[in-house]
């Protein structure tokens, strides 16, 4: 599962208040997210997209309220916005769907929060998932806890997430190995994937 990997929250562009250390995880965690991807297609393993276009008619009030815009007139507040549908920065940032991979559009952080995700994943019969994308203490945490909540084996790709702050991500690492998901490599996911495959026959 690929979380709201979208240049609102990984184009440089559009980030320019972080250091360079941060762009330069940022990034690293985007190039993961991307050769994850490809590993995922080549051992015929699912992909679900997930992405997030806030409505604007729809604020988050108690996200307004936290930073103190709640009384911010909508011009003032809209631009302040992450990822506003029909905006560039709702846009996929190096990594998108190949024809055929499902797409989930959430309003909120957590990707189960209100959506058709979970009908969608029991209907194709998935029982784990292996979560990676943006960022780590936000929307990728939400979406590890939902996700085993409601019943499925959870894994957070440590290497192919990141947060803009080294202690936050740190932090998300070892609360949700405690408690929601055993925290994995990329590559260590994309091996399990490929022996899979080649116990199932191979190819074809």
């Amino acid at each position: 599962m690929v979380v709201d990997v979208q240049r609102d929250f990984c184009d440089p562009e559009h980030l320019p208040w972080l250091d360079e250390e941060a762009r330069s995880r940022v990034g690293d965690a985007v190039t993961r997210v991307a050769r994850l991807v490809e590993r995922a297609r080549a051992a015929d393993v699912r992909v679900v997209w997930v992405r997030l276009e806030q409505d604007p008619e729809s604020p988050w009030w108690s996200s307004l309220w936290l930073r103190g815009l709640l009384d911010a007139s909508t011009a003032v507040r809209l631009p302040l916005e992450p990822c506003v549908a029909g905006t560039p920065g709702a846009d996929w940032f190096r990594v998108s769907p190949a024809t055929g991979e499902d797409v989930v559009v959430k309003r909120r952080y957590s990707a189960f929060h209100g959506t058709d995700l979970d009908a969608l994943l029991r209907s194709r019969g998935i029982t784990w998932l292996a979560v990676c994308g943006m960022t780590t203490d936000c929307c990728v945490d939400a979406t590890v806890r939902d996700g085993f909540q409601s019943g499925y084996r959870t894994f957070l790709v440590a290497d192919a997430t990141a947060s803009y702050l080294r202690k936050s991500q740190e932090h998300a690492f070892s609360v949700l190995a405690n408690h929601s998901a055993s925290v994995v490599t990329a590559d260590t996911v994309a091996r399990v994937w490929e022996r899979a495959r080649l116990s199932d026959g191979g190819a074809g």
